[in-house]
């Protein structure tokens, strides 16, 4: 193997390693099935996300989202069908006795510890309280369950906790304000969303536009070569254009990178943190930099033929074409704001652009030169995929890749190599998501039979082809 592609199979196989499979959010990931969370009659309901909407003074406030336990009355899951409550905060705070106050109807919102969960239920519901809210002690969700021993689980009301954070805010809200209301519902995903279908046609025509190019530029420098030898130059007889810049994949090249993925998808989730997403983010942006200067480039260059030719000499970086040096500075500011702003709502158009333009230059530059390679290429992809996301579940208790490419323990919104869309009708929002890696190793298989397909017919059309 030589230097170049051992050079490209460490760099591809670094880029696929976080990314090599899609991550969309699923219609009913808001509904945990927990087997190992003992259930009984009175106990059985699933764990649900519940939506808890605050409203202060009668005005529409901060949204909060919580856990359904597995005693108690089902949520509802229509917004219309769930009544604006008020709050009342429990008194003694764990209600771990009957409250002092009657409630008439109100959420009661307790603090966790000093009792069971259906104890705090049972004397909540005693007092006339609708619905209760349990505040964690911790930041994190917890499933509230029964005992095995537990008897008294005839409860009316449904039980809700809520994260720490959470509840520090209500208790502000209610110490600072006359009147606070709650909503609380558990609205249904739906089976598909408008996002998926538009980041499904943003990646089948992010490997067409790829694949055609990639094939126009292979046969644009056949027919330069076809030229050369209608002409007999003899002083260019094996000038191929740009081809020099290609990178053919070898069967070598197609094993070694899912050693090398797996390596770096280790590293990874080894070194998973905020400042190693901070690294994705520049390494992303350089990468996204060069795609979308190589992208520009090859669409202007067919109207500014004589910057595209015309080249300056430039310390370190050598020979660059002008059109290139008045692109580049663009690009350049186009990343820097775009990571500047990155956790903004919008920052996914940013994030889908570099995301495209360094999909297109990598199926630009990375071939396939026969079926056997690309055969090879995918099928240990494929091997690759279902190792890392199910297999590694049983080695690592979590699927690696998922937490890698959803960014967990780092504190950021996922990792940057992404292609990402907003839910815009789903009512718990997030994004669909599709890996680089779902993008390319297909688009490299595509590229290659569109190449086929058009130098096939070009050598056949050729007055050479005998």
């Amino acid at each position: 193997m030589d230097l170049l592609n051992l050079t490209f199979v460490i760099s591809l196989a670094a880029l696929l390693s976080l990314v090599c499979c899609s991550y969309p959010v699923s219609a009913g990931d808001i509904v945990h099935h927990d087997a190992l969370a003992p259930k009984k009659p009175g106990c059985e309901n699933d764990f649900i996300l519940v939506k808890v909407q605050t409203w202060v003074n009668g005005e529409e406030d901060a949204e909060f989202v919580g856990v359904g336990a597995r005693f108690g009355t089902v949520i509802v899951s229509k917004e219309k069908n769930a009544n604006q409550t008020r709050l009342s905060l429990s008194d003694p705070r764990d209600c771990c006795k009957p409250p002092k106050n009657k409630l008439v109807g109100d959420v009661i919102m307790v603090d966790r510890g000093g009792c069971k969960f259906t104890e705090k239920a049972n004397n909540a519901e005693g007092a006339g309280a609708s619905a209760i809210l349990i505040i964690n002690n911790q930041k994190e969700l917890y499933k509230m369950v029964c005992e095995p021993d537990e008897t008294d689980l005839d409860i009316h009301i449904p039980a809700v906790m809520l994260p720490q954070d959470a509840g520090v805010t209500l208790e502000k809200m209610l110490l600072t304000n006359d009147s606070v209301s709650v909503q609380l519902y558990s609205p249904k995903r739906p089976l598909v969303d408008i996002a998926e279908v538009f980041l499904w046609l943003m990646a089948v025509g992010t490997i067409l536009c790829a694949s055609y190019w990639s094939a126009w530029s292979a046969r644009e420098a056949a027919t330069e070569q076809d030229k050369l030898l209608k002409d007999a130059a003899e002083e260019f007889p094996n000038r191929r254009s740009d081809i020099s810049s290609v990178v053919d994949i070898s069967t070598t090249t197609a094993v070694l990178f899912v050693v090398i993925a797996s390596c770096f998808l280790v590293l990874l989730y080894k070194l998973m943190s905020y400042w190693f997403i901070e690294l994705l983010v520049v390494l992303f942006c350089i990468g996204g930099v060069e795609g979308l200067q190589t992208c520009l480039v090859a669409l202007l260059s067919r109207y500014f033929m004589r910057a595209a030719e015309s080249f300056i000499k430039v310390p370190v970086l050598g020979a660059i074409s002008y059109l290139t040096l008045a692109v580049s500075p663009l690009c350049i500011t186009f990343a820097v704001v775009w990571a500047v702003y990155r956790n903004t709502t919008y920052a996914w158009i940013g994030q889908d652009i570099l995301g495209i333009a360094l999909i297109l230059t990598v199926l630009q530059i990375v071939h396939v030169p026969n079926l056997k390679v690309g055969t090879v290429l995918l099928s240990c992809g494929f091997l690759y995929d279902i190792f890392w996301v199910f297999v590694s579940k049983k080695l690592f208790h979590e699927s690696v890749m998922i937490v890698v490419a959803r960014g967990d323990k780092s504190g950021e919104d996922g990792i940057p190599m992404l292609l990402k869309i907003p839910r815009l009708f789903d009512p718990w929002g997030g994004y669909s998501i599709i890996g680089f890696g779902d993008i390319l190793l297909p688009g490299l298989l595509v590229a290659f039979a569109i190449r086929f397909r058009l130098s096939t017919h070009h050598y056949t059309s050729s007055p050479h082809f005998t």
